[in-house]
């Protein structure tokens, strides 16, 4: 369970304000926030105060952009 509210909950999508990254939040460990790509992938380390909920806008985006990456990675 989040301690912080203002911190999203596990499963949410956040976005790191400092370089604007979506990610789904995995958790909080040692005071920071987790946060692994829209598409999977290495999670990353994010401050509480540098996280907020992502908009449901930006999340739709980062979802477009992997389901682009996976059809052009796709062989011919």
């Amino acid at each position: 369970m989040n301690e912080d509210p203002s911190v999203p909950q596990a499963g949410t999508y956040a976005v790191d304000y400092r370089d604007g990254s979506v990610g789904q939040v995995m958790g909080c460990e040692g005071g920071l926030v987790q946060l692994r790509p829209v598409g999977g992938g290495r999670e990353w380390d994010c401050p509480p105060g540098s996280v907020g909920e992502a908009p449901t806008e930006d999340v739709l985006r980062e979802k477009v952009r992997e389901a682009n990456r996976q059809v052009q990675a796709r062989p011919r």
